[in-house]
């Protein structure tokens, strides 16, 4: 059986694949019963206007292969702090809990995980964080090393 920590490095190799695309380091996972449903990575759109978010992706992903919108019983890993449009996302998924990996405000996300915890979002989600945070952060760090 796997640990958070190894589903989390999952996410984190998905992150490490957008890296290598030229992408801001987010990858997430979603899974149920010990099974992996999705996985997916950040991604900019053909017309290079917007980004296809990770956390996105892996819901639609695991939406198709479930064949139901509804993930309850589902956990998503994701390697970084999902900004409000994502979060809606995970909310109206209604997974059961989300794991993040690390949380950078240089990508503008809003503080959703302390949202998601005080209960702004009315939601029964149990957030963790914190988990393989170092690694993470090495990835974002680096990221951002590159990129100035």
């Amino acid at each position: 059986m796997k640990t958070l920590s190894d589903y989390m490095s999952l996410a984190l190799d998905e992150a490490k694949n957008a890296l290598i695309m030229d992408e801001v380091p987010v990858g997430a996972v979603v899974v149920k019963d010990d099974s992996i449903i999705a996985k997916a990575h950040n991604l900019t759109e053909l017309n290079h206007d917007s980004i296809s978010h990770a956390e996105i992706l892996a819901i639609r992903g695991a939406q198709n292969e479930l064949g139901d919108s509804n993930l309850s019983g589902c956990t998503m890993f994701v390697t970084l702090e999902p900004c409000h449009m994502c979060a809606g996302a995970i909310l109206a998924s209604r997974l059961d809990m989300v794991v993040f990996g690390a949380f950078d405000e240089r990508l503008g996300s809003c503080f959703s995980r302390v949202d998601l915890l005080n209960g702004f979002y009315d939601t029964s989600i149990k957030c963790i964080g914190g988990i393989m945070e170092k690694e993470c952060g090495q990835i974002l760090s680096d990221y951002f090393k590159t990129k100035r």
